[in-house]
């Protein structure tokens, strides 16, 4: 007689119920006025970071005899208490601006993914992880990036390790909790019943559902960043006085706010504008990629 095969379900055929794609949740959001607003103006900042070398003077051009100018009269926005153009001054702050963000973002995406997943797929391993995050998030984040900075040697680079630390345990908690809830589908228990375990598992399965939260709280963190470097510069422990900074230069005006307001105006407008056009992208994005918004809507 015949002996009878046993057959199983091949790997391919494992259902899977995953988020969203991401580019078409990326598409779909491109057609959203408020998204296209945000992109045309942050690539507004892009084109000031690009060009600023092109277009604007030496930030540290120092002219006393045309100190605290009013705009039109010396350089298109005046000039500051040492004669530097605060224009150009301001170029170059977007250029470190967008620098520190999108590093913080990438610094903090690439550890973070990494320490959630083990978290999620390790029993003891995640709980001894998370003790120290907890440890880490009981530290103000402000607090701990103003003692790094203080204790590494000033530069920009100080600026981005000292700010990235801290927004590690954010992006831990995310994708643990992302990856604890992905354990638990039906597709997952599917894929370990015919074999498929350890990095296999993680790489087909795992990290693709961590893709969305991961990008919207990636931006989330580039805007944290933004401001947490604007207030390392105000408050001198961030980037050197030779850099401009947009920190620096509210610093640098407050002693004369009184009399000529414009030039912390300048740097504090276009901070707050490109920590508004970020978290707005976030707020698209993550509506975008969440599953139970788009059946909402729909």
């Amino acid at each position: 007689m015949p002996v009878s095969e046993t057959r199983t379900l091949p790997e391919a055929r494992v259902p899977s119920v995953r988020r969203r794609p991401v580019l078409e949740a990326l598409a779909q959001t491109a057609r959203d006025p408020w998204t296209i607003v945000s992109v045309l103006v942050l690539l507004g900042f892009v084109a000031m970071a690009v060009f600023a070398s092109w277009f604007a003077g030496d930030p540290q051009a120092i002219d006393p005899a045309n100190r605290l100018k009013a705009a039109g009269v010396v350089g298109i926005w005046g000039t500051d208490h040492l004669g530097r153009d605060v224009f150009s001054r301001a170029m170059y702050g977007a250029r470190m601006s967008l620098v520190v963000g999108l590093s913080v973002a990438f610094l903090t995406a690439v550890p973070g993914v990494a320490i959630g997943v083990f978290a999620g797929m390790s029993r003891f391993g995640g709980a001894v992880v998370m003790r120290l995050i907890d440890a880490m998030m009981a530290i103000p984040a402000v607090l701990l990036a103003i003692a790094l900075a203080a204790l590494l040697q000033p530069g920009l680079l100080t600026v981005i390790i000292a700010i990235a630390i801290p927004e590690i345990p954010r992006m831990v908690r995310l994708v643990r909790s992302v990856v604890l809830s992905v354990r638990q589908q039906p597709f997952v228990d599917a894929a370990v019943s015919v074999g498929t375990r350890g990095p296999k598992l993680i790489f087909r399965h795992i990290l693709p559902n961590t893709v969305a939260p991961v990008i919207v709280q990636a931006t989330y963190a580039a805007a944290s960043a933004i401001i947490a470097s604007a207030i390392l510069s105000f408050l001198g422990v961030g980037t050197p006085p030779d850099v401009p900074s947009w920190g620096g230069m509210m610093a640098d005006a407050r002693k004369f706010f009184q009399f000529y307001p414009m030039l912390m105006v300048y740097p504090g407008v276009l901070l707050s504008l490109l920590v508004l056009v970020t978290n707005v992208l976030g707020d698209r994005l993550s509506d975008a990629l969440d599953p139970r918004k788009v059946r909402k809507r729909g």
